[in-house]
């Protein structure tokens, strides 16, 4: 585990904003080129929830992935003492960014999906904290698995899966600084930059979808931020937007095949209606009443600020709750668990 450093902070402080700088612009710079060259290579797809279907390059978070690999590579550079955690963060993202490439390319089944999922988290052990047990080391590739594909399901609309990343990666890198976890921040500054950059190409009218190479690496970076910041709870917290639309999907159509869901309708004014039949989600939750896809996805973003800004008060609170009697108590008992 990352250790939390003692003062003086501000170092870090800005290293993490200098890496969140320089993922920023390198996906800034990349993205129009990269655009031109998926639209060449027909790498494409229709945006299915405008009236007149346009072309739309697909597989964008190849940006973000690469702006995302510099940034820490800044961050190695810039306090060289954390090279083994960053790189070992960088191999998880980079192995679960591959296994996006291929799903966009190839489109994998959910099983497949699940399951090279977990072998991608599994260097992530490597930064676990030491002396914990079986229980513990096990869980943490089952929570990449799971945090990659909860942020993949929450998808379909302009801007909503980068939107909601930018708020997660907000949400934990104030988290971070709350709590003293500035080299944490290094990782979270580092996604957040090329999100914010892929989001202004993302947003309606889209000129870029994420894909699953970009999808996927959201939720990875927020269980690799989880686990090495223990910040399980305020991750939880953050991805219940997520938590709660696959719990949606689940309970309506269990596990089902992409190929048999009736996507969301669009009528030729441009506003998104649920279909009469298919599974629930929290996007056909909003479109109760039908409404256009701008509105729409501020309505889902409003829902991520919502538990966004709770992750951070817990982060506030979290120092006093830490020092009362009985809650210390608890948490030994928990720590218990950590040894199983």
């Amino acid at each position: 585990m990352i250790s939390v450093l003692t003062p003086p902070h501000l170092p870090l402080v800005l290293i993490a904003l200098i890496c969140g700088i320089v993922s920023f612009a390198v996906t800034w710079y990349i993205m129009p080129h990269l655009i031109h060259r998926l639209e060449n290579a027909h790498i494409v797809g229709k945006d299915i929830h405008k009236s007149l279907k346009p072309i739309v390059a697909e597989m964008g978070g190849l940006g973000i992935l690469f702006g995302f690999v510099i940034g820490m590579f800044c961050g190695v550079y810039l306090f060289s003492t954390l090279t083994f955690q960053l790189i070992i963060v960088l191999l998880v993202i980079l192995l679960v960014g591959i296994i996006g490439m291929v799903d966009d390319l190839i489109m994998l089944s959910s099983y497949e999906k699940l399951i090279l999922l977990f072998f991608a988290g599994i260097p992530l052990i490597w930064a676990a904290p030491p002396n914990v047990g079986i229980f513990y080391i096990i869980c943490i590739p089952i929570a990449v698995s799971i945090c990659s594909n909860l942020t993949n399901m929450l998808a379909g609309l302009n801007g909503i899966e980068s939107g909601l990343g930018v708020i997660a990666m907000v949400s934990l890198t104030i988290s971070c600084i709350v709590l003293g976890k500035y080299d944490v921040a290094i990782i979270s500054m580092s996604m957040l930059g090329p999100l914010i950059a892929f989001l202004y190409f993302n947003k309606h009218p889209a000129k870029v979808f994420p894909g699953d190479t970009g999808t996927l690496i959201i939720g990875a970076a927020i269980a690799a931020i989880a686990f090495i910041g223990r910040l399980k709870f305020i991750a939880f917290i953050i991805l219940l937007p997520n938590i709660i639309d696959a719990a949606l999907k689940f309970y309506s159509a269990g596990v089902m095949n992409r190929a048999d869901q009736k996507p969301t309708q669009v009528s030729s004014d441009g506003t998104l209606f649920s279909p009469d039949q298919g599974f629930k989600s929290l996007i056909r939750f909003v479109l109760r009443k039908p409404v256009d896809e701008k509105t729409a996805v501020k309505m889902i973003w409003g829902i991520g600020i919502f538990f966004g800004l709770v992750g951070i008060f817990i982060a506030v609170l979290m120092p006093g709750v830490l020092d009362n009697h009985l809650m210390s108590q608890f948490l030994s008992f928990k720590d218990l668990f950590y040894h199983i």
